[in-house]
């Protein structure tokens, strides 16, 4: 960070003496004497306890922002219960993520793992896709990343209905209150959580709910894992009540190597980096930056958490 923006970081804070976390896990400068921080990409994992570590000796910060869109770590609630005003980088990593949705999408669809068990028996075994134009795509959480989407999805010819707590009016899809979400289950043909956890969303898709959608529908995960009842989701991808599932994150990460959701053919296991992109620490970086000569200036700050 110190290295790329050097000079951006002077432009949007003049005169503003930085410390800095070096990549040994040394600090240059007086951590006590911070004010406000910025957790980078590329502190991110190595360096952490590092970060965090040069903070708790820091009695006058007044506001941290992330690199990451999600706060749900007792880290962060920590640090709003101290006062410390806190915000995000949600956005960053909104195409990326998106662009994964698709990925889960389109080999759902084509039964992507029955062609690549095919290959490897050398076996010329044609078999019958399902067509995403027409189906319903439900997105739970219309944020930087469920609004990109419900753009892509509307893209391939969806049918996309949306859904966040209270409808603004402004989205790109008809857009449902989340008190409406027994009825969006019922309908959906693909459903993709997108939400941030919070005490409100914490198992939003319990095992009653799993249980009110559409037989053989997809279930994409791309929010927190603790957003569904993991072992209800197991035995409805299990017993075919639902046709299969793309997964980034899980109730326990890593996800454990006994977890039957490894082995079943019709989920898609990936290691919570849908997002991960050269471009994301850009895009994080640019975030701080306006928000950095914002806070000089007085004004409101992007993304900031309530």
């Amino acid at each position: 960070m110190e290295d790329r923006y050097a000079a951006a970081l002077e432009a949007a804070a003049p005169g503003m003496a930085r410390v800095i976390v070096e990549p040994d896990g040394s600090v240059r400068g007086d951590a006590t004497a911070v004010e406000l921080a910025f957790f980078s990409g590329d502190v991110f994992p190595d360096r952490v306890r590092d970060f965090v570590l040069a903070l708790r000796d820091a009695p006058d910060l007044r506001w941290l922002h992330t690199f990451s869109a999600g706060v749900d770590h007792p880290w962060f609630q920590v640090l709003l219960k101290r006062g410390i005003r806190l915000s995000t980088s949600s956005g960053a990593h909104a195409v990326p993520i998106a662009h994964t949705v698709l990925l889960y999408l389109l080999a759902l669809s084509r039964d992507l793992a029955r062609w690549q068990d095919a290959q490897r028996r050398r076996a010329w075994e044609p078999h019958e896709l399902r067509d995403l134009q027409g189906l319903t795509l439900g997105v739970v959480g219309l944020g930087p990343i469920g609004l990109e989407v419900a753009r892509l999805g509307l893209a391939l010819g969806m049918q996309v209905l949306g859904m966040r707590r209270t409808p603004r009016g402004d989205e790109p899809c008809q857009t449902w209150p989340l008190a409406r979400l027994g009825e969006l289950l019922a309908i959906a043909d693909a459903l993709v959580l997108a939400l941030p956890l919070t005490d409100e969303t914490r198992e939003l898709l319990s095992a009653a709910r799993i249980a009110q959608m559409k037989r053989g529908a997809w279930l994409i995960n791309v929010g927190r894992g603790a957003l569904v009842d993991e072992p209800a989701l197991v035995a409805a991808l299990q017993s075919g009540a639902l046709g299969g599932a793309g997964l980034d994150v899980f109730a326990v990460e890593p996800l454990p190597p006994e977890s039957p959701l490894w082995s079943l053919p019709n989920v898609l296991v990936t290691p919570h980096n849908s997002g991960d992109a050269p471009s994301n620490l850009p895009r994080a970086c640019e975030i701080f930056l306006d928000n950095l000569a914002r806070y000089r200036r007085g004004e409101r700050l992007r993304n900031e958490v309530s």
